[in-house]
């Protein structure tokens, strides 16, 4: 039979046998396998093997080898608010060239790189493939709007100043196919100089707030800056309106509350949240506790309800225990009524009057409403119910801002 067989079919299936051998250890018994089977079945061998080498070279391009030039790989991210950023860079060195790198290694502007497509391309940001950054939600960088998504990241360079770029095309080697039209944002940002000298390339976040960082990019002694903002309080919503549509969310009273409340301290979404509220506490999974109650009256008293407000409280505040009166009058603080945080501070202190959480929730309702006197006299018989140094220095510290006429609501 195999006589029969042309030659250039045997030498092909040969061929790719060899290779088959060479890509993928182990797969000896498969060919031996193949060459028992009929040689009336030549066409069902020569498909199969041509499967299967196809699969070894795929097996061999995910292999995981060093960066090329002595580049190193490298990621990091932080999360802003809610939102997840990811930088994915690989990190090239000075390597004895001080002095070079600007302006040389590092071309200016745009350039012809004599490779690719592009006659007027940026520098890459880092070295070999593209450096991508993603957001998982929108952005700002430098008060310019950037939807969600991965972008490839790409710097035109200057002496001064360097015009950063996020471009919706991420998966390109350098920017050696860079196009313009594949621009999603284009910002302006001051080259910074440094007196220390940075080896290798890096991607750091800096000046961390609730809703912003600085991305700084290092190499050499220059740095980039560039400010980065989310929307947080919009996010976040956003998230409480998603996870209300999931199927677990509302399962339970917890996280209506979280939702809920979140809208009534930061004075958003009101509406929203007081149909929140409600479920909270009247659906299945609801529950009438001190917690969705209070949060539930505030919401109520916000759109103009307040003998349902009212009624609410009524029902509420003898549910609360020691903590949670402590914490529902901190988050009055926080909303700025005052009045209204003093009277559940001294609600709580009548109850317990020995305790050194109930004290200082007078020391803050006092100075909330202007006393100094009784505040100061509040933080030093808080002092005389606590044995160890360390909460004596800190309620000296209570004492210490309020002679100073500074906030101490967050303390």
């Amino acid at each position: 039979m195999l006589e029969s067989t042309p030659k250039w079919v045997i030498n092909i299936f040969t061929s790719l046998w060899h290779q088959l051998a060479l890509n993928m250890n182990g797969l000896e018994k498969i060919s031996n396998l193949l060459l028992h089977l009929s040689i009336n079945n030549i066409c069902m061998k020569f498909n199969l093997l041509i499967y299967l080498v196809s699969l070894s070279f795929c097996l061999q391009a995910q292999l995981l080898t060093p960066s090329a030039g002595g580049n190193r790989k490298a990621s990091v991210s932080e999360r802003i608010g809610i939102t997840d950023v990811g930088i994915h860079y690989d990190r090239p060195g000075v390597k004895g060239r001080e002095g070079q790198i600007w302006g040389k290694v590092v071309h200016y502007g745009f350039d012809d790189l004599d490779y690719g497509t592009s006659k007027a391309a940026p520098w890459r940001a880092g070295a070999n493939e593209n450096t991508t950054i993603e957001f998982s939600t929108a952005v700002t960088v430098e008060g310019m709007t950037l939807p969600a998504g991965k972008y490839g990241f790409f710097i035109a360079m200057g002496p001064d100043t360097a015009t950063l770029i996020f471009s919706n095309f991420n998966t390109a080697w350098g920017s050696f196919f860079y196009d313009p039209k594949d621009d999603a944002l284009r910002v302006k940002v001051p080259v910074k100089k440094s007196p220390e000298s940075v080896e290798w390339l890096k991607y750091e976040f800096e000046n961390e707030t609730n809703n912003s960082a600085d991305i700084v990019m290092r190499w050499e002694k220059i740095a980039i800056p560039f400010k980065l903002t989310v929307d947080l309080q919009q996010t976040q919503i956003a998230e409480y309106r998603r996870s209300f549509n999931s199927g677990n969310f509302h399962r339970y009273w917890q996280n209506m509350y979280n939702a809920a409340n979140y809208c009534l301290v930061n004075n958003i979404n009101l509406e929203e949240g007081l149909s929140w509220a409600d479920r909270s506490v009247n659906t299945y999974f609801g529950e009438a506790n001190f917690l969705t109650l209070t949060t539930y009256a505030g919401l109520l008293e916000k759109a103009g309800r307040q003998q349902e407000a009212d009624s609410l409280m009524k029902k509420a505040l003898p549910m609360g225990s020691l903590l949670q009166m402590n914490s529902y009058g901190r988050t009055l603080l926080r909303m700025k009524k005052y009045q209204a945080a003093f009277n559940i501070f001294k609600m709580n202190f009548d109850k317990y009057p020995k305790d050194i959480y109930t004290n200082i929730g007078m020391v803050k309702g006092y100075a909330a409403i202007g006393n100094k006197t009784e505040a100061i006299r509040f933080a030093k018989d808080a002092k005389s119910l606590v044995p160890d140094e360390n909460t004596k220095s800190y309620l000296d510290q209570f004492i210490q801002y309020i002679l100073e006429d500074k906030d101490i609501t967050n303390l």
